[in-house]
């Protein structure tokens, strides 16, 4: 797990002080992390007690009642202060942890997998990922012409919507030298249309009365950002958040290349800055640059869950105990209740339009567009395979 001491600060580069996509201007110490993170902890710990207290009237009084997790609860919470209120300059910096709240929880959820459990993806599901990723590229990409977006913004609207969301856009923003308005249209379209995916994947997938595994993938395939395909996957059952990590893990994985693959392209029409060609000077360092790694995270856990499930008593002393692999699933769903809530917060509704209404357009009609593809290829898959 990465050392909060070291880690936290470089990841508030991801989260707005004043609209996506801008960064801080100063970092911050660690106290000065503190506020922001507790913060974070109301928020979640909020949505945790509406989800029981809704539960436990409707259940004591014999209501029939939608349970409604405490994942929507905390980002709705969250979107709400953020639009209202508004967030004071004290509690930023500690909300942009988000992020690192999120990689953490995905290392750790490493424990709830062993190794068999991970190739229980399938050949098949794999073969969806890279199919749903050059789907979404090529679409995006003609959609973004189609509606005259400049190229850089449809770049970004197009490595967003089909590797991993924020990360990818601000991965690909310094590749392809794109300008700060550019990447702020982009992440506000992304995140504002994954918080709408909350709540149209699950009711979606419990109309078409989906397996986990099939919604899992789909949320996983079609939900952009990390935390938001997360968060629609848990909405659904434990089991389809499981499988919507483990897409999504696969997803992240090809970030690098992905940028890569932009930066030759933008080298080549000479359009890439200095610095970027200069990295090209040596592809395998820029890959390692850009390559997500928490996912290495992750897998390590993983490894050392399966080690620890051995029925061989020496492999099994390498591993992780029963009780320690409780501890970290626990920790693991602590780190994405403080996730969670900095969706929300971090949900800047105003940013939306800045560059006019058809980069918002351009992201909508693709990610339906998206959402349709994917869902008709794992219906189909499900259909002939059973998922």
């Amino acid at each position: 797990m990465p050392n909060p001491a070291t880690e936290l600060p470089d990841l508030r580069a991801d989260y707005p002080p004043q609209g996506p996509g801008k960064a801080p201007a100063e970092r911050s110490s660690f106290l000065g992390l503190l506020p922001g993170i507790a913060l974070l902890a109301v928020v979640g710990y909020a949505g945790k007690f509406v989800e029981h207290a809704i539960n436990t009237y409707t259940k004591a009084h014999h209501i029939t009642f939608p349970n409604i997790e405490y994942v929507l609860w905390a980002i709705l919470f969250g979107i709400l202060i953020a639009n209202t209120v508004g967030l004071p300059r004290i509690f930023r910096p500690g909300v942009a942890t988000y992020d690192f709240w999120l990689k953490a929880g995905i290392i750790l959820l490493g424990a709830r997998f062993i190794l068999g459990d991970i190739l229980k993806l399938g050949g098949i599901s794999l073969i969806l990922v890279f199919v749903a990723i050059v789907l979404s590229i090529a679409f995006m990409t003609w959609l973004g012409r189609a509606f005259h977006l400049n190229p850089a913004l449809t770049t970004l609207l197009a490595v967003g919507s089909s590797i991993c969301g924020v990360s990818a856009i601000i991965a690909t923003q310094g590749a392809i030298d794109a300008d700060e308005e550019d990447s702020s249209t982009a992440i506000a379209a992304i995140l504002a249309l994954g918080a709408i995916s909350l709540f149209a994947f699950p009711l979606i997938g419990h109309a078409l009365h989906m397996s986990d595994h099939a919604y899992g993938l789909w949320a996983g395939l079609a939900v952009d950002n990390t935390a938001e395909a997360t968060a629609a996957g848990a909405l659904y059952s434990d089991a389809a958040g499981k499988y919507a990590v483990l897409a999504k893990t696969c997803r992240n994985a090809l970030i690098g290349f992905v940028v890569l693959a932009y930066a030759v392209q933008w080298a080549r029409k000479g359009l890439a800055n200095a610095a970027t060609q200069t990295q090209l000077q040596n592809k395998a360092a820029f890959l390692w640059d850009k390559f997500p790694k928490f996912v290495l995270g992750f897998l390590f856990i993983s490894l050392l869950a399966t080690l620890g499930a051995s029925t061989t008593p020496q492999i099994a002393a390498l591993g992780f105990t029963k009780a320690q692999l409780t501890t970290l699933g626990n920790l693991s769903r602590w780190a994405f209740l403080l996730t969670f809530a900095g969706v929300g917060l971090r949900t800047d509704l105003s940013s939306l339009f800045k560059q006019g209404a058809r980069p918002f357009i351009v992201s909508a009609l693709g990610e339906i567009a998206i959402a349709v593809i994917t869902l008709a290829l794992i219906l189909g898959a499900d259909h002939i395979y059973h998922l």
